[in-house]
C-alpha cells in the first residue's frame, strides 16, 4: 500500500468510503478537504461496463468543457499552404509539416495536443511510436484530424477532453481545478456522463456505468452514485 501524508489521511477520514455520494455533495466535500499549496487538477475516473478487448465496445471520443479546463493548452497543427495560415490565425502555438515532424522526432514535446490536415497524415503516421503511447496521436474519432483547423484549434483552447477506455474498461478525465464553483465542476462532470450514455456501446450488457470516483491530485477518491450520476445526466 502506498505511503500518504498527514493532510492525505485527515482528508480521508472526512469520507465515507463505503458510501456513493450524490454528485453535488461529493463536489462540495471534494472543495473541503482540498489542502494541496498548489493549484490542484479534479479528476474524474469512471469504470464502464465494456469490455474493450473487443473492437465494439471501445468507447472513445472528445467532448468540450463548458467551463473549462482551467488549463492553457498548447496545440501544434501539421499542415501545409493555406491550411498553415489557417492554423496561425486560429491560434495554434506551432504550425509546421515535415519540419515539426522533424522536431519531434529529435525529442521536442512541448505540447498538449496534435492536430493534422488530412493530407499531411502520411507526415504524420511516422510519428507514431512517438506521439501513440503519450496519447498525442492525432485522431478522426477525437476530431484532431480535419480539414476544418479553425474549428478544432477553438474547442481545444476552449476546453475539450478526450476520454478513451483502457484495457480494464476505466476512462480518466480531467474536470478542471480546485478553484472552480461546485456549479462549474458539476457543469462539467454532467457534461461527460452525457457524453458518455451517448456513447454507450449497443454490445454492452448490465450496469454501464459501474463506478464513478471524483479525486484532486493529491486527495483521496469520494465515490459518487451511479444512477444518480445517470439520471441527472440526461437531463442536464
Amino acid at each position: 500500500m502506498a505511503n500518504h501524508g498527514k493532510k492525505y489521511l485527515e482528508a480521508r477520514k472526512k469520507i465515507d468510503r463505503n458510501n456513493q455520494y450524490e454528485p453535488a455533495e461529493a463536489f462540495r466535500m471534494l472543495k473541503e478537504i482540498a489542502s494541496a499549496s498548489f493549484e490542484e487538477t479534479v479528476e474524474l475516473a469512471i469504470k464502464l461496463g465494456v469490455n474493450p478487448k473487443h473492437a465494439d465496445q471501445q468507447v472513445r471520443g472528445a467532448t468540450v468543457l463548458p467551463h473549462g479546463t482551467g488549463k492553457s493548452m498548447r496545440v501544434i497543427v501539421f499542415a501545409k499552404g493555406e491550411k498553415m495560415k489557417e492554423a496561425e490565425e486560429a491560434g495554434a502555438d506551432f504550425v509546421g509539416a515535415e519540419d515539426l515532424a522533424d522536431k519531434i522526432q529529435g525529442g521536442w514535446l512541448d505540447f498538449d495536443v496534435a492536430v493534422a490536415a488530412p493530407d499531411v497524415m502520411g507526415i504524420v503516421g511516422k510519428l507514431g511510436r512517438v506521439l501513440g503511447p503519450r496519447g498525442l496521436m492525432p485522431n478522426p474519432k477525437t476530431g484532431t484530424v480535419t480539414f476544418d483547423l479553425a474549428r478544432a484549434i477553438s474547442e481545444i483552447k476552449a476546453g475539450k477532453v478526450e476520454y478513451r477506455t483502457d484495457k480494464a474498461g476505466n476512462i480518466h478525465v480531467p474536470l478542471g481545478k480546485i478553484s472552480f464553483s461546485e456549479e462549474q465542476l458539476l457543469g462539467n462532470f454532467y457534461t461527460v456522463i452525457e457524453v458518455l450514455l451517448k456513447a454507450k456501446p449497443a454490445a454492452a450488457k448490465g450496469q454501464y456505468l459501474r463506478t464513478i470516483v471524483v479525486s484532486t491530485t493529491m486527495g483521496p477518491g469520494i465515490k459518487v452514485n451511479p444512477q444518480k450520476a445517470a439520471t441527472l445526466g440526461k437531463i442536464a
